[in-house]
Parts: structure tokens; sequence; C-alpha cells
């Protein structure tokens, strides 16, 4: 067997969508302190005395809308889907590939242990976040690190490829995606004033100002995507979403920039969100249901969500089998 594997590594869901499990989910993604950068002694008392007694059976409703199956089974989207990716690339490259969830199961530490036990000494690790940020793909990189120190993993050696934001493949296949899209539901009408919305998943302004790369990163990827499209610029949009806390976040908001958008007669809009690698909570619910309402509330006629790429995996493919063929030559 080969001692090169590859690990892809998302954020995570809860083991059921049950206020229960989405409690346990909460309180481990919401204590990373890359997540939220404020000393636990402040944090700590709001996280369990407030948002974890108010948060978790009205995110469990939400789960409950977008869940595979029964709410008590682990069937989450995005553990279906991260689990088809590596199905879909493992009949395209000869590699063991592994996947695991940053915050719950199955996690990072039982993956490196299991690629460790199967005879795996150098990996390609794969944050699944095409933009990077410290408060994802850093901390995906800085658990997989504690992992080989608590396994005490001598000889195993990690490569990371930290992002893939403007990929020429990425890019394309984002752009294949928008013009399927366009195929299957008509062209909109940009004369008219339709509009293609480009949402990321927000992160406090603070974190930039700090020196996180990822609003830069977003910026480039909107523009490499409006540019393969041919997009005249005041057809596109780019917007943050999912914002959480009181912090200003980064801007402009999606959901503020969609109650315009219908406000002002826009009757199309079309949603895009590079920054997912596979569809989830964020997409599934919140862009997809809730978004929409808003906009169609707002005076808007129709909405469209285009799906992530999903098992569509040729931009992964082509990444990974570049990086793992520089590793074994």
């Amino acid at each position: 067997m080969t001692t090169l594997g590859i690990l892809l590594v998302n954020l995570g869901s809860p083991d059921a969508a049950t206020p229960d499990a989405v409690k346990r989910y909460l309180k481990e993604f919401l204590s990373d302190r890359r997540v939220v950068d404020l000393p636990a002694i402040i944090w700590q008392p709001i996280l369990r005395g407030i948002i974890l007694r108010t948060r978790p059976e009205k995110v469990a409703a939400k789960y409950q809308a977008v869940w595979h199956g029964n709410i008590n089974s682990d069937n989450a989207p995005l553990k279906r889907i991260t689990a088809g990716q590596v199905a879909a690339l493992e009949q395209k490259i000869p590699y063991k590939i592994y996947w695991a969830m940053r915050y719950q199961n199955p996690s990072i530490h039982s993956v490196v242990a299991q690629m460790h036990a199967d005879g795996i000494r150098q990996f390609v690790l794969l944050p699944m976040y095409p933009q990077y940020s410290t408060t994802t793909t850093l901390t995906v990189v800085e658990a997989v690190e504690r992992s080989l120190r608590a396994l005490d993993a001598d000889g195993l050696t990690l490569t990371t490829v930290s992002d893939y934001h403007v990929h020429p493949s990425y890019i394309d296949e984002l752009a294949k995606s928008v013009r399927t899209h366009w195929l299957r539901n008509g062209t909109p009408n940009w004369l008219a004033g339709d509009q293609l919305l480009v949402s990321f998943h927000g992160i406090p302004e603070a974190l930039v100002n700090k020196g996180d790369p990822y609003q830069q990163q977003c910026q480039a990827t909107y523009e490499k995507l409006v540019a393969a499209l041919q997009l005249d610029a005041s057809n596109a949009t780019l917007v943050f979403q999912s914002r959480f806390g009181a912090q200003k976040w980064l801007q402009p908001y999606a959901s503020a920039t969609l109650k315009t958008l219908g406000g002002a007669g826009v009757q199309r809009v079309d949603v895009i969100c590079p920054g997912f690698s596979a569809d989830c909570l964020e997409t599934l619910e919140e862009v997809s249901i809730e978004l929409k309402n808003e906009f169609i509330q707002a005076g808007g006629q129709s909405y469209h969500y285009i799906p992530c790429l999903n098992e569509q995996t040729a931009h992964l493919q082509k990444i990974l089998t570049d990086v793992s063929q520089q590793l074994v030559s």
C-alpha cells in the first residue's frame, strides 16, 4: 500500500438534527478561539449561560428543514456530500482518501489516527475552504498538528493546500455551474437589472484588520468568476452572509442587499456561494430559504440559489493530483 494519503476536512455538523446534538456541536464550534476571538473568561459565561440555553432548539429546527431522513440519524447534508466527494475522487486519484470534520464527527483526531494505523506516512491536507481564513483553514491545520503531536506520529509528514480561491480549475467549474443553471432556468434579464449575487460567509471586520486575507481572497474569487462569465460589473454583486453577534462583520450584508434590490424593483436574483465547497445549513437553509423570503417580501419576484459544486470534483482532482505528483516525483 502506498504511504501517501489525502485528507479532506470540512467544518462539521451535529450528529443528529436534535437540540441535544446541536448543543454539543455549538459548544465545540463556538469554544474555538479561532472562531470567537474573545477571552474565555468573558466568552464562556455568555456561551454557556445564554447561547447554549437558547439557540440549540432554534438551530435544530433549521437543520430539520434540510436533514436527510431520520433527524436522529447522523445524516447531515454536509457529511453526505463530503463522503460523495471522496467517493468521486477515489475513482480518479490513485491514493487513499480520508475525510473528517473540524467539529464533531468523524473527528480529525480519529481520522488521523486511522491514517497512521493504515501505514500512511505522508499526506496532503485539503481544508475544504477555497478562501483562506484563520477562522477556518488555520484552525483545521492546528487541529491536525495537535493530533500528530498527540499520536507521536514520528515520520508522518504533512503538506497543506492552504487555499484555491483563484485556481483556474476552480473558477472554471464555478462558471460552468452558473451557465448550467442558466440553461435550466433561463438567463437573467440583465437589461432589466437582474442580478447575480456572489455571497460568501462573513467574518468579523476586526480579523481582517489584524491581517486575515479572507476578504481579499473573496474579492479575487468574485472578480475572476465575473470575468469568466463575461458579466458587466453592474450585474453582479459581492455580499457576505451569516453574521453572528454584535461585532461589525464584512459588508455589504447579503440580507440588506437583497431587501434593497427587492425594494428597488429588481425582479430576479441568482445567488451563488463560492466560499462553500459543499452545501450545508448556511446554503440550504439560510441562503435558499431565509434570504429568498426576504427578497420576495421586499418586492422581488424570482430568486434562484445555484448549488455548490458538491460532487463536481474536477477542480479538486486537478489540485490534489498536482500536489501529490510533486510529492512522489
